[in-house]
Order: C-alpha cells, then sequence, then structure tokens
C-alpha cells in the first residue's frame, strides 16, 4: 500500500529536488517536508518509522482501555529524516459510541498538525491564547505539558496544542465530545524510548482519518 509523496499542509503533489530547487516543491505553500504514505497499523510500521525520525512519535501509553493504534505517518524524506509524525489510536468514546485520536509532533513551519486540526497556515500561532491559562495537561515523556484549546477549528473535532521536547505536540480529536479524554491525566510515550515495548502495541484497523482529516 505505497503511493507518492504529497504536501503535508494540503495532500497536494509534490515535486522532487531536482535543478532548480533543492527541496520538496508544492504548487501552492512552496518548500515542504513531504507527507509520505500512510503506513497501514503494525508493530513493523511503528518501528521504521521510530528508526528514522528525528521528531517524537507520540502514543498513549499505556493505552485507554479498549483503544487500539491505527495508523502512523510522517513528513520527511531519506535524506532528511522525519520532520513530522502523526500517531493515530481509536476506541470507545468517553460519552459512548467511537472516538479517535491523532497525536501530531512537527518541527516549526511543517503544516502537518494544521492540517488534521483543520486550518490554515502551518502553525497553530494566533489560534491559541497562552495569555490564559491552560485547559489541560498531559504528561509527555515525563514531563508535565500544558495544552491549550486551538479555536477556528471545524466542529466535527476537538484540537489542543501545546511544545513537548522542543516541538509541537498537536492532539486532535473526532468526535468534539471525544475531547473530555484529554481531561483523565493523559500519559504520552515518545516511542522512540520504548524498546522492547513497542511489540506489545495492540494493532487495530487503518484509520481513514490518516488519510481523509
Amino acid at each position: 500500500m505505497r503511493g507518492e509523496p504529497s504536501c503535508p499542509r494540503c495532500g497536494g503533489r509534490v515535486r522532487a529536488p531536482g535543478l532548480f530547487a533543492d527541496s520538496w516543491q508544492c504548487a501552492a505553500h512552496g518548500s515542504v517536508q513531504p507527507l509520505q504514505p500512510v503506513i497501514p497499523p503494525s508493530v513493523e510500521a511503528l518501528t521504521a518509522v521510530v528508526q528514522r525520525t528525528h521528531v517524537p512519535v507520540w502514543m498513549p501509553w499505556p493505552l485507554p482501555v479498549g483503544w487500539l493504534f491505527t495508523g502512523i505517518a510522517y513528513a520527511g524524506d531519506d535524506r532528511s529524516g522525519g520532520r513530522a509524525t502523526a500517531v493515530a489510536c481509536s476506541g470507545p468514546g468517553p460519552l459512548g459510541g467511537p472516538g479517535e485520536l491523532i497525536l501530531v509532533a512537527e518541527e516549526p513551519g511543517v503544516g502537518l498538525g494544521s492540517r488534521y486540526a483543520g486550518l490554515e497556515g502551518p502553525d497553530p500561532g494566533s489560534y491559541l491564547n497562552v495569555e490564559k491559562p491552560p485547559q489541560t495537561k498531559v504528561l509527555a515523556a515525563g514531563r508535565p505539558t500544558p495544552l491549550w484549546h486551538v479555536s477556528g477549528t471545524p466542529t466535527d473535532r476537538a484540537v489542543f496544542a501545546g511544545e513537548a521536547l522542543g516541538m509541537w505536540l498537536w492532539a486532535v480529536m473526532w468526535p468534539e465530545q471525544s475531547s473530555l479524554l484529554m481531561y483523565d491525566e493523559l500519559v504520552l510515550t515518545d516511542l522512540r524510548d520504548a524498546g522492547a515495548e513497542i511489540d506489545l502495541v495492540p494493532c487495530g484497523a487503518l484509520s481513514p482519518r490518516l488519510m481523509r482529516p
């Protein structure tokens, strides 16, 4: 299940580096880190991304009861390595029905988190009001990490963003009511540090949200 790299911000086609540019190019967004084709969920897929990325690969660990790992994507190429990662998990929502969560870690300017959030622009920027206290906190790699609610997003989802390990951390949840999960002392592990525990991650079916946010 392989396709062509695409723009992390819009999903459009990108042109590989060549004579006229030394970076991947999107007609709408210029120089970008190419989003590689979404990888179906498996321990092997997780391991492959973990080995080539320069940014965290966040996952709730332990996963909430009944939740499964449902896919992974990353932006970057063989030369630059992964500069953004997106991990999808799915399970029962706090108020019943299915819930979905995509956690994005990215360097500033990549724009993958904004795409899943349904926003224009590469970073949360003005959509965050950091003058107010954060709406929630998670424990990311053992560090208390504040997250602010992101405004201006489509009504079908809830979005939180903050900074962890020097990178943007986005949490995007469907439906909006699933955001209650973010208030339940969520513990995030960077799977680059998971070691042999990565073999214990339970896998489900591929989340369509990774390809069609």
